[in-house]
């Protein structure tokens, strides 16, 4: 027998339909239901990436919703590698307390779209939302929302809130009614809460603690990507044995590189495969273009949240875009993204200058051991923290007691002062704890000459910079073939 989920399923579908938007038959529509457990192991696995238009990001995607926009995205999203999308619904634009039926045609057309190109749904509900005086009818809208999609098997969990905030304690008691309530009506569904990455992992223990279990923990992780692995299980130890994804993590381009960005992600790729987390999500698939953001929202004013895509606003793909389909296609995150030879285009490079005041390198072409390029110093001072540098942080995890070998070959024209290479160590909240330093290159005019430093790190250590440094040189040195390991 069809159970009551089903059927209003089909009826939803009827409707969308008579309203003119195709929605063909699908086999995940026509599979068995799932369960519980399937649900979770595709959850904890999946390669998913968050998901707005360029034109409507937020709630202006269901506002303005354009269907042949979305199934041209989401073609490209499953072209990445992904097999899933998450998706977030607005009480404010879906209607409340009682959805509008022509959203929730809506929803139903993003994830027919979406399991066309072979990926699955995760639902996110309840953003920007602060109304936790009505339980009963937030309850009711939850329910009224999901309920088509019950036994669903192409929406394979469910995000009761986004980045919920556990030190409110009106939301607190608003979600613990909330989540037996869909529990209750959904028990097949997986069922989490999200925190932000202020909140962290303190968050994620505080509503393991207060509030009802839930099947897994989700994760915001934007913090340094050199400490990533540190911070995955920390939170992994906060809601220990519940298992956590990692369901929004990136780097926007605005005040950092292109390349950066893309260093940033394959960190945190390889940081959570080293932990065990299946399943890192991406924010976002694409740049927002100016209005985009509704304009009554609190990130709309800040430049960085227009520039987290992996594609442009013009739809050609970033450099990290690329990371992501070869961490999903191939399982590997390879180093040629920290562009150790200093090959790669203006702005797809992840390398930074520190302490610029006192000098900065440039891309030349006047001296390359292989290749075109070189990173070259000319006329370099020192500040009161130390000499300028070129800075760069590796792809793998820092872990206390491994072995790391850095190098660099250097090249000198009238060279004075100090050229170096040196592995500087941080520890899990970023404090510096101590370096190790290679030989020196001479003095005056010097051939390519390898710089080296061999270290284990130390004790707390969760992180390392790889610094090229030269200071108070009054003529010019190149760099070149950097290694690090």
């Amino acid at each position: 027998m069809r159970s009551a989920a089903r059927l209003r399923a089909i009826a939803l579908t009827a409707a969308v339909l008579l309203s003119g938007l195709a929605m063909p038959a699908t086999p995940a529509q026509a599979a068995s239901a799932p369960t519980l457990t399937g649900r979770l192991a595709a959850t904890r696995s999946a390669k998913s990436l968050n998901y707005y238009p360029s034109n409507a990001a937020w709630s202006s995607m269901w506002n303005n919703f354009d269907a042949k926009r979305i199934d041209a995205d989401l073609a490209k999203v499953a072209g990445l590698g992904a097999d899933n999308v998450r998706v977030i619904v607005f009480p404010q634009a879906f209607g409340y307390p009682t959805p509008k039926a022509k959203y929730a045609g809506r929803l139903e057309t993003f994830i027919t779209a979406a399991d066309k190109h072979g990926m699955t749904v995760k639902i996110t509900l309840f953003d920007w939302w602060d109304g936790y005086t009505d339980a009963t009818n937030s309850i009711n809208w939850a329910k009224t929302v999901i309920a088509p999609y019950d036994d669903d098997p192409r929406v394979i969990a469910v995000e009761l809130k986004n980045e919920f905030q556990p030190d409110d304690t009106a939301a607190v008691t608003w979600v613990r009614k909330l989540i037996p309530a869909i529990r209750a009506a959904a028990p097949t569904m997986p069922l989490t809460l999200s925190v932000d990455g202020g909140t962290g992992a303190p968050g994620m223990a505080k509503i393991k603690k207060s509030l009802p279990p839930l099947d897994y923990y989700d994760f915001h992780f934007y913090g340094s990507s050199e400490r990533a692995l540190t911070e995955i299980r920390r939170a992994q130890e906060a809601v220990a044995p519940a298992p956590v994804v990692i369901g929004e993590t990136g780097l926007s381009s605005d005040s950092d590189s292109e390349g950066e960005q893309a260093a940033y992600l394959a960190r945190v790729f390889r940081a959570a495969r080293g932990a065990g987390v299946g399943s890192v999500s991406p924010w976002t698939f694409t740049d927002f273009s100016d209005g985009a953001i509704p304009s009554h929202s609190q990130v709309s004013g800040k430049p960085a949240q227009y520039k987290f895509g992996l594609h442009r606003t013009d739809g050609t793909p970033k450099v990290a875009a690329s990371v992501v389909r070869t961490a999903w296609t191939t399982g590997a995150t390879p180093n040629t993204v920290l562009n150790l030879g200093f090959e790669a285009p203006v702005g797809e490079s992840p390398w930074r200058d520190n302490l610029s005041r006192a000098g900065e390198a440039t891309m030349a072409t006047d001296a390359a051991r292989t290749g075109k390029y070189s990173a070259r110093f000319s006329n370099t001072n020192r500040t009161s923290a130390g000499l300028p540098s070129l800075v760069i942080s590796p792809i793998t995890p820092v872990q206390p007691g491994h072995r790391w070998r850095a190098e660099a070959f250097a090249r000198g024209a009238n060279a004075t002062g100090t050229t170096e290479i040196t592995l500087s160590w941080f520890d899990g909240n970023g404090k510096w704890i101590g370096q190790h330093t290679s030989n020196r290159l001479p003095s005056g005019n010097s051939s390519w000459t390898k710089l080296f430093v061999d270290a284990v790190a130390p004790t707390g250590a969760a992180g390392v910079q790889l610094h090229l440094k030269s200071g108070d040189n009054k003529g010019t040195v190149w760099f070149d073939d950097v290694a690090i390991s």
